[in-house]
Parts: C-alpha cells; sequence; structure tokens
C-alpha cells in the first residue's frame, strides 16, 4: 500500500498525504455482518458532558471483526474493504458452505486468496494457528494473550511481533517497541504484519478532516485559567510548570503503570525509553 501527495488545487490539500487503496475494493460492506454504532458524544446518561473533545464525526457503520478465528478449515478471500473503524483494512472472506466472516487483512493478502485457520496450516500470510505450531523467527499479528480470547495485541495498521523462542508452555515474542514478553503456546497467531503499514505517513490537511472523525477542538492547557487546569494562569506565556492532566496526573516519563500488575511477570524485557 502506498501514499500519494495532492496537488495544492485548495487550501486543505496543500500539505494533504492520503492513501491510494490500489488494493482497496470499493463494494459496500456485508449487510449481515454490519450493526448500527451509536455515538454518544461525550456525555453521560444524564446529558452531561463527561469526556471533552468528541462530537460530531461522519455516520458509521460497525463492522463485526473474526478476532477468534475459531473455525477451522480453508477459506476464499472475497474482497480487501476499508473499515472506517480501524486503522487496517479488513478482509471478506467465504467458507465454502456460503459462512461469511470479517478478519483483519494483512499485508500482501490479495482478493482470490485461500486462507487457513488450523493447526496443520502451513506458516503463509493470512493463516492462523497456535504458536506452538510456527516456526521460531516468523512475523506474526493479531496474537491472543489468552488461549481462545481473540486477538488483542498487534491488530493496528503495519503492527506485527516477531515470534523468537518456545520453552516449556510458553513463546517469547519480540515487540517493535523493544519489550520482549511470554504468551502461552496454546494462543493462536495470524501470519505476517497488519495491511495498511503506510498509514503512519498521512497526513489530513485540514482541521475539517478531525472533525469528520468525531474529534471537537481542545484547548491548550496553558491558555487556561487556574480554575480550569493545573497547568493555566500565570502572567505572559508562562511554561505551567510540570506538565500534567486536567486531574493532576504527570506526563512525559511518569509510570502509571501499576507494580503490581499480574501480567508483570510475563514481560522479560521492558521497552526502550
Amino acid at each position: 500500500m502506498s501514499v500519494r501527495k495532492l496537488k495544492p488545487i485548495t487550501p486543505g490539500q496543500r500539505f494533504k498525504i492520503a492513501n491510494t487503496f490500489e488494493n482497496v475494493d470499493s463494494v459496500k460492506p456485508e449487510k449481515s455482518l454490519t450493526v448500527g454504532k451509536k455515538k454518544s458524544g461525550g456525555r453521560n446518561h444524564d446529558g452531561k458532558m463527561t469526556v471533552r473533545k468528541r462530537g460530531g464525526g461522519h455516520k458509521q457503520s460497525y463492522r463485526i471483526i473474526d478476532f477468534k478465528r475459531d473455525r477451522e478449515g480453508a477459506a476464499t478471500v472475497e474482497s480487501i474493504q476499508y473499515d472506517p473503524n480501524r486503522t487496517a483494512f479488513i478482509a471478506l472472506i467465504s467458507y465454502e458452505d456460503g459462512e461469511k466472516r470479517y478478519v483483519i487483512a494483512q499485508n500482501g493478502m490479495q482478493k482470490g486468496q485461500t486462507i487457513v485457520s488450523a493447526d496443520s496450516a502451513a506458516p503463509e500470510i493470512g493463516n492462523t494457528m497456535k504458536l506452538k505450531n510456527i516456526p521460531l523467527g516468523t512475523v506474526i499479528s493479531c496474537i491472543e494473550l489468552r488461549p481462545g480470547q481473540g486477538a488483542l495485541m498487534a491488530r493496528s495498521a503495519g503492527s506485527y511481533a516477531q515470534l523468537v523462542a518456545r520453552e516449556g508452555r510458553f513463546a517469547t515474542l519480540k515487540l517493535p517497541s523493544g519489550e520482549s514478553r511470554m504468551i502461552l503456546t496454546e494462543c493462536k497467531a495470524t501470519i505476517g504484519v497488519v495491511s495498511n503499514s503506510d498509514h503512519q505517513l498521512e497526513i489530513s490537511g485540514k482541521a475539517g478532516r478531525t472533525r469528520w472523525q468525531g474529534r471537537r477542538p481542545a484547548t491548550r492547557a496553558m491558555a487556561k485559567n487556574p480554575v480550569d487546569h493545573p497547568m493555566g494562569g500565570g502572567e505572559g506565556r508562562a511554561s505551567g510548570g510540570i506538565p500534567r492532566s486536567k486531574t493532576g496526573i504527570p506526563a512525559k516519563g511518569y509510570k502509571t503503570r501499576s507494580r503490581k500488575k499480574a501480567s508483570n511477570k510475563y514481560i522479560v524485557e521492558r521497552r526502550k525509553k
């Protein structure tokens, strides 16, 4: 997947870098696999704003994704589609009996390709199997953290991990952040890197596109009054002291992960700072 720079015919296109969508099919989503998506605009049941900077946005329908890949057997990729709910592209797959499902598409997955979810599957792009059956050194994505739970790790555009070791009941994965962690070998993963890896190169070009995505303007903390934010107030362009959130939690280096978190024992090496 590649990106293209637009000619500045309008001010909003001057800095815009857009996706070419060259491998994405312009088809309507599968009706049986979509549900309506309700938006709250950051309001609670009383209608009061409890989450700031949310509201508006284009109407969206949610695509039901098969993160578990619990049906064994071969399926054919019918189309690669855009999903407004995630950065990655999705693939509509069809089984021999006519059942259709949506799965996260990997880089290199193409229309007409056959993908398999089974322990005996070949380690090819799009195939899903347990970590105990995947060859060491393979690049994987859509990884379960508990057997049968469904993929939770490496699901966004361009995400991946590498299987580097296996010992007993656990496999060791190396993540792009530099972190190494152990996961049970009974957990499933999909071969390949998640699609749309050039997503990070995109530039929206104008503030209006952010509004289409349902995000409202945010006022800088330094521009507020002391009653509204801990970093507010002061004469002139005051630095605001220690960078922190509205609720007072420090930013930029402050560790928020609990020391008692149960999964800490599975982290072999922490991510690089």
